[in-house]
């Protein structure tokens, strides 16, 4: 078969394309923009092999993606591509919009045209709203009423809501996946651990929001990509697939476990203003997935923590080359002032 891959170039998107294939032997087409969280580097060990096709376009833009379902031919689409940092969906919610509600809908209408046999799209547990503290007998589950926080969030629920009603009225074979946090190799600098491991490195100051209280499920990526590929395959059409990691952490926590990997003192953590919607907590119950398809994470935090820091060790020209960059002005707006 061939896969088309949204969004290849980001974090999971590239983790999965290199688990497909070194696990399948499909051929594999990555369709990336190339924003800030894109990354060529990130594809480099897989550019020259025979089963890896490079499309460089927007899933927003109509006739870009018709040119490549023309040339390519996918049986299964896996959208990935989104807009996710939710930063940045208080700073500019309308770019969020554009490519995650309208691009997920071009997408829809293309697999609808060229008959494609299964579209999978990649969504969050931010959908689901959040969770008190005080409750940790609650889970998110398949059942969970949808109710948003952010931008990021709502336009990933309208998204969702779109592969559905595709699914209802064109009869379109769609899947869903709502994954908890996610971490591991080519995490894009701006998120919670990798930000955690480049700043620790340089000794400079963890901003951590509020009390560093929020409580996150945290899911290393080649679990999640394991249990997107069993869902595109095997999955029920039309269904929902909540995807989680069984570790629950708050977010101290984990900066203080990432310290203690990297021999860092605890001192450089550094409290910051919260930012506006902060959710407290998310927890999901990934029973469904087990029960039908047979998935559980194999890997656990502490585990996963050390392979990921390793992984930042052994490969700091990729991280310090985006760090160099715009990521800097970006980092002064979200933190400077706090």
């Amino acid at each position: 078969m061939k896969i088309l891959v949204t969004g290849g170039a980001g974090f999971i998107g590239s983790n999965f394309i290199f688990y497909e294939l070194a696990n399948s032997e499909d051929d594999i087409v990555c369709l990336d923009k190339l924003t800030y969280a894109g990354n060529m580097k990130t594809l480099a060990s897989v550019m020259d092999e025979p089963r890896f096709a490079f499309e460089r376009g927007d899933i927003a833009d109509v006739d870009f993606v018709e040119s490549v379902f023309k040339k390519h031919r996918p049986d299964i689409v896996v959208n990935f591509a989104a807009e996710s940092h939710v930063d940045r969906s208080i700073e500019q919610p309308d770019v969020f919009l554009k490519t995650n509600v309208l691009g997920t809908q071009n997408l829809l209408e293309a697999c609808r045209r060229h008959g494609v046999t299964r579209f999978h799209q990649v969504s969050t547990d931010e959908v689901y709203g959040d969770l008190p503290l005080d409750r940790p007998d609650l889970f998110f589950t398949e059942e969970t009423p949808l109710h948003t926080s952010s931008p990021y969030s709502a336009s990933k629920a309208a998204a969702d809501l779109l592969v559905q009603a595709y699914s209802r009225t064109y009869r379109l074979p769609v899947s869903i996946s709502r994954c908890s946090n996610n971490y591991g190799p080519y995490h894009f600098p701006e998120k919670l651990i990798p930000l955690m491991i480049s700043r620790a490195l340089a000794d400079e100051p963890l901003p951590v929001y509020g009390k560093g209280e929020n409580v996150r499920d945290w899911l290393y990526v080649e679990d999640h990509c394991a249990a997107i590929d069993l869902v595109m395959r095997k999955g029920r059409e039309g269904e929902v697939y909540n995807i989680g990691g069984h570790n629950e952490r708050r977010n101290i926590d984990v900066v203080k476990t990432i310290l203690r990997e990297l021999g860092k003192p605890e001192t450089l953590i550094t409290y910051v203003t919260d930012r506006p919607g902060h959710d407290m907590r998310y927890a999901i119950d990934p029973t469904k997935i087990h029960r039908e398809l047979g998935w559980l994470p194999k890997t656990g935090f502490d585990e996963g923590v050390s392979r990921t820091v390793k992984w930042y060790l052994d490969n700091k020209a990729w991280w310090q080359d985006i760090i160099a960059g715009d990521y800097k002005d970006y980092y002064e707006r979200m933190y400077g002032g706090r």
